[in-house]
């Protein structure tokens, strides 16, 4: 794609500076349904917001989800517009795992509301593991990062 140098070069910022956001956006996630657990069981002081917790959670999940496939496309069509090619490596297959550990995790939801524990468990499971990948992609995305501003410095001063 023949596309001006300053896009191509402020392009790569976005997808981490997006996943960073999406990190943190995935760590409250995490807690509003430790929440929302935690109502349903009975918890005092928050049993009565259970409601308003589960809708809270499940509307902020879905918009989760749906920014973490596109920021993983973003990531892809970024790299492919600047590079010409994608590069076959653990942080690209770690995403694409992740994408398909974040859809399974949403297939649970029908069994969920209809109390189907065993579904709740492999959601936590899975989210769970979402998470530590996704922290560990966020590592790995910022030595990406430092080696695209190295070249960046290098080709300055050529």
């Amino acid at each position: 794609m023949d596309l001006p140098e300053s896009v191509k070069v402020w392009s790569q910022f976005f997808h981490p500076a997006f996943m960073w956001v999406l990190l943190g956006t995935a760590v409250y996630t995490l807690y509003l349904g430790i929440q929302y657990r935690r109502a349903r069981n009975g918890a005092e002081g928050i049993k009565d917001q259970k409601g308003k917790l589960r809708e809270k959670h499940y509307n902020l999940s879905s918009i989760l989800l749906a920014l973490v496939v596109l920021g993983n496309l973003g990531g892809m069509a970024v790299t492919y517009i600047n590079n010409g090619k994608l590069f076959v490596g653990p942080h690209l297959l770690v995403g694409l795992g992740m994408l398909g550990l974040f859809a399974a995790s949403a297939a649970l939801v029908p069994w969920m509301t209809k109390g189907n524990n065993l579904a709740r468990n492999a959601h936590i499971v899975f989210n769970v593991a979402i998470l530590g990948l996704f922290s560990w992609q966020a590592l790995t995305g910022m030595q990406i990062l430092f080696k695209i501003l190295g070249s960046l410095g290098g080709s300055e001063s050529a």
